[in-house]
This record gives C-alpha cells, sequence and structure tokens, in this order.
C-alpha cells in the first residue's frame, strides 16, 4: 500500500489520541478535583497579593517566552537564508533556472502546510509542548545543516521539502502555547514580541549571510554560501537543547511557577472569556477539527490572510529588491537589515495600541496603507534614496500581520482544540501564499514594477476580506447581546471545570459566566 503524506501526518495525532485519552481523563479528573480548594486561596487573595502574584507569573513567562523570539529567528533564518546564499552563487553552483529557484523556494510550503493541522492538533493534546518544539527544531537544524551540502536541483527539492514538513510544527504550536497563557488584551504584544523573531531575522539574516560570504569563501575548499547553511544550522541545534528546558508547558503544570501562580494563571484565562480553557473529555482531538471546518469565519480569515501572504511575500526577495539600488552584495545585505528593525518598532507599537483600545481592524489595514504608498514610490521614482525610504514603508506592512494572528486567536476563543485547528489551518492555507508568491518575483524584471502591482492588488483584497470579517463580527455581537446566539457550545464537564476554577456553587452559574463574552473587531 501507498503512504500518503496526509495519513503519515495523521499517525502520530491518532495513536497519541488512543494513548492518552485515558491518562488526560485521569489527570484532568485530578486538577478537577484540586481546582476548588486551590482557586478558593486564589478568590480569597488580597487584590494586592493577587496582583503581586500575576506580575511575578507574567514576569517569569515573559522572561521564559522571550525564547520564542530567538527560535523564530532561526525558524526564518533556516528558511529563508537562500535568498542571501543566491547572491553568492548558489544558483550557479547548482546549476538552477529561474523556475527551478522560484520552485526550491516554494517546495518548503508544500511540507509546511501538510503537517501543520495534524502538528497543533497533537500538540492541543501533550501536556509538554516544550519537549515537541524543542525536538522539532533539533531536527530542522540537522536538516538545514545537510542544505549546505547539496549539488544539484533534486538534492535541494528533497532538503527544502522536508525542512518545511518539520518547520511547521514551531508558528502554529508557539501561537497556541501563547494564547493559553495571556488575556486577549494581553496576546497581540506578546504575539508583536514573538513576530519581532521573523522581523529582526530579515535583518540579522543579512547581517550574517554578508560575514559568512564576504569571509568564508573558499575555507577547507567549500563555498561561502555552504558555510551559510552549515553555520546557521549548527546555531539552531544549539538553541534547540535550551528549549526543552526554558520553554513554558501549560498554565496548570509548568515549572519554574509557584502554585499560587499556577492558578492565577488559569484564574485570568476563565476571568477572559467565561470559561476554563479545557477541552471536553467527551470529545477526541479530532472534534475540533470537527468544529473549525463548520466555521464560516475560519474561510474568509483563510482566504484573506493568504491575500495579505502573497502581498508581503517581498519578504522572501528583499536582498534581491535592495539590489536594484545599484550596491555590490555586501552593501546590499547591509542596507537590507534596518528597515526591518524599523518594521520591528513599529509592530510593538501598533500591537501595543492595539491591545489598549481592543481594536483589530484599522490596526491591520493602517500598516498595509503604509506598505502601498512603499510600493507605489518603488514604482514611481529610480531615485536612490527615494527607493530606500520605500524599503522601510514596505517592510512596515509586517506591523498589521502580526494583529491578524491575534485577531485569528480572539475570534475563535474556545473550545482550545478548534482554537488549535483555526490557528493552523489558516496558517497553513495561507502558505499557498508564499508558494504564489514564489513565483510572483521574476528575477529577470527590471524594476519589478508588475511583482509591485500583484502586490498591491493582493493588498486591496486583503482590506476587503478584513471588513467583511469585521462585519461579520459585528453581526454576531449584535447577536450575543439579544441572546439569540452563543459564540461556543459548552460541555457540561468543562462547565464543572469552570466552576471549579471560580469556586461557584453550580456549572449553570458557569454558563452563565461567558454571556458577557464579545469578538473583538
Amino acid at each position: 500500500m501507498n503512504n500518503h503524506p496526509i495519513l503519515l501526518c495523521l499517525i502520530p495525532l491518532i495513536m497519541a489520541d488512543q494513548k492518552t485519552d485515558d491518562h488526560m481523563a485521569t489527570a484532568k479528573t485530578s486538577v478537577e478535583s484540586q481546582a476548588r480548594g486551590a482557586t478558593a486561596q486564589a478568590l480569597a487573595m488580597d487584590p494586592q497579593h493577587r496582583a503581586a502574584v500575576e506580575k511575578s507569573m507574567k514576569r517569569k513567562l515573559d522572561t521564559r517566552c522571550a525564547l520564542f523570539v530567538l527560535i523564530y529567528i532561526m525558524n526564518y533564518l533556516d528558511r529563508n537564508n537562500m535568498a542571501a546564499a543566491r547572491l553568492k552563487g548558489l544558483q550557479e553552483d547548482l546549476n538552477l533556472s529561474y523556475n527551478q529557484y522560484a520552485t526550491c523556494l516554494s517546495i518548503l510550503y508544500v511540507g509546511y502546510i501538510l503537517m501543520q493541522v495534524p502538528s497543533n492538533m497533537f500538540i492541543n493534546r501533550i501536556q509538554r509542548p516544550s519537549l515537541y518544539i524543542a525536538a522539532a527544531m533539533l531536527l530542522w537544524g540537522l536538516i538545514s545543516t545537510l542544505s549546505g551540502s547539496v549539488h544539484n536541483f533534486a538534492g535541494m527539492v528533497c532538503i527544502r521539502f522536508f525542512l518545511g514538513f518539520v518547520e511547521a510544527a514551531f508558528l502554529p504550536g508557539a501561537l497556541l502555547i501563547l494564547s493559553k497563557w495571556y488575556t486577549r488584551s494581553e496576546l497581540t504584544k506578546r504575539n508583536a514580541i514573538l513576530f519581532c523573531g521573523n522581523l529582526i531575522s530579515n535583518a540579522f539574516s543579512a547581517l550574517v549571510g554578508a560575514g559568512v560570504l564576504s569571509n568564508m569563501q573558499g575555507v577547507l575548499g567549500h563555498a561561502a554560501w555552504r558555510w551559510l547553511f552549515w553555520i546557521e544550522g549548527a546555531i539552531t541545534m544549539g538553541v534547540a537543547v535550551s528549549a526543552a528546558f526554558i520553554l513554558p508547558d501549560l498554565p496548570h503544570n509548568s515549572r519554574g511557577f509557584t502554585e499560587e501562580e499556577r492558578q492565577v494563571a488559569q484564574l485570568r484565562m476563565v476571568e477572559d472569556v467565561g470559561e476554563a480553557d479545557e477541552d471536553s473529555r467527551e470529545e477526541s482531538a479530532f472534534y475540533g477539527l470537527k468544529l473549525a471546518v463548520k466555521d464560516v469565519k475560519i474561510y474568509i480569515m483563510m482566504l484573506t490572510f493568504t491575500a495579505y501572504v502573497v502581498g508581503l511575500s517581498f519578504n522572501a526577495f528583499f536582498p534581491s529588491l535592495t539590489q536594484t539600488l545599484g550596491f555590490g552584495y555586501v552593501p546590499t545585505l547591509l542596507m537590507s537589515a534596518p528597515p526591518w528593525v524599523f518594521s520591528c518598532i513599529v509592530s510593538v507599537i501598533n500591537a501595543w495600541h492595539s491591545d489598549k483600545t481592543a481594536e483589530k481592524f484599522w490596526h491591520i489595514v493602517g500598516p498595509i496603507g503604509v506598505g502601498t504608498v512603499g510600493f507605489i514610490i518603488s514604482m514611481a521614482t529610480e531615485a536612490v534614496a527615494a527607493r530606500y525610504l520605500a524599503l522601510f514603508l514596505q517592510a512596515s506592512s509586517y506591523a498589521g500581520f502580526i494583529v491578524f494572528y491575534s485577531w485569528i486567536s480572539s475570534s475563535f476563543p474556545r473550545p482550545p482544540a478548534k482554537r488549535a485547528v483555526a490557528i493552523a489551518m489558516i496558517n497553513a492555507f495561507s502558505q499557498l501564499g508564499n508558494v504564489a508568491g514564489s513565483y510572483v518575483w521574476d528575477l529577470k524584471e527590471n524594476g519589478y514594477r508588475k511583482s509591485y502591482g500583484i502586490v498591491l492588488s493582493m493588498f486591496g483584497v486583503t482590506v476587503l476580506g478584513c471588513y467583511i470579517f469585521r462585519l461579520v463580527l459585528i453581526d454576531l455581537n449584535k447577536k450575543l447581546e439579544r441572546g439569540e446566539a452563543t459564540a461556543w457550545e459548552t460541555r457540561q464537564d468543562v462547565a464543572a471545570h469552570t466552576a471549579a476554577v471560580e469556586v461557584m456553587d453550580s456549572p449553570d452559574e458557569a454558563l452563565r459566566m461567558k454571556r458577557d463574552f464579545r469578538y473583538l473587531i
């Protein structure tokens, strides 16, 4: 029998579903039996004491989650270092045509797309997600290192496919973990800090690339671009080892937190949306998948986000775009860094204001507008200074991309199994935008004006999709206000756990809590 890739993706999940259900049921029963007494102490805390405990908990959590930034830097370095390597002979040494080079870029996203949903369904079921992410990182670091040893098109395509397959575990998994710890009023800022790893990597990869490519040519008889893969892959594996000991797990079992801090962490999530962040013991891992595929909101976000990703596809070609200014490869790589540092600053400010105002739509559309101005400038002038300024504006369009991710999490708050699938489905489908984006940028085109035009049209589709999604949420909020709809179906055992965490008299009282929930628009 032939093994289908999707079935191979689902095997670990099916095995985990069969083996861990009894364990999870026992663990959750234990948690519920302990919750009432433990959280009674949390609820009985003096407000000042609770504030101090919460502050301590968030400080520890922020410190641990800071490693996500470094992991994301390595994730993006390992994924996008081909752009820098191309400037120092990769394409010529491997005898790649322009279409073959684009295929090497895009094939990564085939594996990336296949694995994201099964991976996030699995990570939502396990108790130690930190170990899972660390193991995935160790493996993709090894695969990335092997990229420096290929000698032809077939070898690079194979390596890039499996690199995407393994890297798929990280971003949806990290977003899911953050959504289990941070409230909706905190999540966008933390997502922004996480995505600073993405943005910094665009700058950092240029600096690393400049250093390696200018100093390692011919060392031990190897081309400098091969050393780029070897060095960055080795660093990734080193970071992976530390991740197993530093990354947080779940609010009820994460190491390094006091019992009070763990209970306050759980209590905060209940208070945020009116229900414990737990899945029903009555449902399998595939329950979240069933809920997700029936929710029309997910499909609106999938199409909108994909258009956004096509619009942002310029990041993989950023050194090539900078090269159009007319400088050599080292100045080109060095000049590629500042726009992404600027974008990182803009993104954090935009995310902070989004959390402060509890607003999403304009904090996505605004940065898209700034990026649009940048692309128009690039199309309209040949002046070097103006075109370099345009690169800063283009990079700033990423600020809305970050807010979009928090909009996903806040729009599918419960049950966590559905949220896990929603994050992965939307992110996985959007990677088709990266596949298409690999062919948007015609490397033979002088000035990339046609490519800029495609990007602008995709930005327009993104704004339209966000507006439609906003209208859908406004309508749902009106129905929630009138009592004509519920944001999600609550299972009795989850309501009982919510009541235990909040020390309520009955699950019915817990069910009444979630009636105050409203979607963020």
